[in-house]
Order: structure tokens, then C-alpha cells, then sequence
């Protein structure tokens, strides 16, 4: 099976959202603007989404590909379940 050639992409992405995160905390502890708080929140999901996006993309052209190639009925039953939740 070959690595996944986002990795580095998806890891800065998900350090990106969590500095998003952190900086949402302090803005709670120090009583900013509700409409504030939540204009980050609304970029932090989008950065979730995206990353899903890559992450799942990644995950049909390598895991897919070779679970279909050896007739993995498991691994795809696990990509259903796992876009079922995501979604």
C-alpha cells in the first residue's frame, strides 16, 4: 500500500484549526463578542470540512483503490460507515 500524499498538508491544516481552537478559547475567557466567537467557529468548521475532504480523497485513491483490487468487502464497508458519520 503506498503512503498518503497529503499527510504533511492534512498536519498543518489540523495544526492551523487547532491554533483556530486555542484562539477561540481565550476569546470566551476574555468575554469577546458572541458574533465574534462565532465567525471563528464558522472558520474552523470549514477548515474541519476541508481537511475531511482531503483526508477522504486521499483515503479512495490509495486505501480504496487497493481494498477494491483485492476484493476487501471490510475496508469498504469502513469508508461507508466512516462518510455516513462524517456527513
Amino acid at each position: 500500500m503506498e503512503k498518503h500524499q497529503h499527510t504533511k498538508a492534512v498536519l498543518n491544516r489540523v495544526s492551523r484549526a487547532i491554533g483556530h481552537l486555542n484562539a477561540v478559547k481565550r476569546m470566551i475567557e476574555e468575554e469577546r463578542d458572541c458574533s465574534e466567537v462565532l465567525i471563528q467557529l464558522s472558520a474552523i468548521k470549514a477548515e474541519i470540512v476541508n481537511v475531511s475532504k482531503v483526508i477522504l480523497k486521499d483515503h479512495v485513491d490509495h486505501c480504496i483503490v487497493d481494498a477494491i483490487k483485492a476484493n476487501d468487502e471490510e475496508s469498504i464497508a469502513s469508508l461507508k460507515e466512516a462518510i455516513d458519520r462524517l456527513l
